[in-house]
């Protein structure tokens, strides 16, 4: 796979991960409201080499062997800041995640940023079906999946940072995804 492209939206520019990221990401991930709903693998309380320990043993391996692709959020007004990540991952059941900082959530960034690693899995990557897993609690998130067409296809059993909790998995095929409006 050639290098990840920078994306960018009408409010965000989406670079991709690099080690010079870690600072940022151990400053904005570790909050209650950020982790509680991701995969219990995420450690908690958050170490303090996290970020790093991260993107040197999972993030940046999986990207050079062209399985996952990873972008670092950021506002177009203050690129130099961090405030989340957006990423594909070529696992079963599992394509896309992210998290955005607290005092930037519920201001539609995270439609956006979806909206753009969308596009790249389908027009890029030229896959057939984009699955999400979430934490059934996880409204906003639930929100964001029924706004851009996204269809329950079923709930199972999962392990959060919170707890265990039903986990759902929704699904958009490349088809209802170019048949959506633009």
């Amino acid at each position: 796979m050639d290098t990840l492209p920078t994306l960018y939206t009408e409010r965000l520019i989406l670079q991709p991960l690099t080690l010079d990221d870690a600072e940022g990401i151990q400053q904005q991930f570790p909050h209650w409201e950020v982790v509680r709903y991701l995969n219990a693998l995420v450690p908690w309380p958050y170490p303090a080499d996290g970020a790093r320990s991260y993107l040197e043993q999972v993030v940046l391996p999986a990207m050079a062997q062209g399985r996952e692709w990873h972008w670092s959020i950021r506002l177009r007004e203050a690129p130099g800041q961090l405030i989340g990540n957006v990423s594909l991952m070529d696992e079963l059941d599992n394509n896309r995640g992210f998290w955005l900082a607290p005092q930037w959530q519920g201001q539609g960034l995270m439609s956006e940023a979806s909206a753009a690693v969308t596009a790249y899995w389908f027009t890029v990557l030229g896959r057939p079906v984009l699955r999400v897993p979430k934490a059934a609690p996880n409204l906003g998130s639930r929100r964001l999946s029924e706004k851009t067409g996204m269809r329950l296809i079923r709930t199972e059993e999962g392990q959060f940072v919170e707890g265990a909790f039903p986990k759902d998995i929704w699904e958009i095929t490349r088809e209802e995804w170019l048949k959506q409006p633009l």
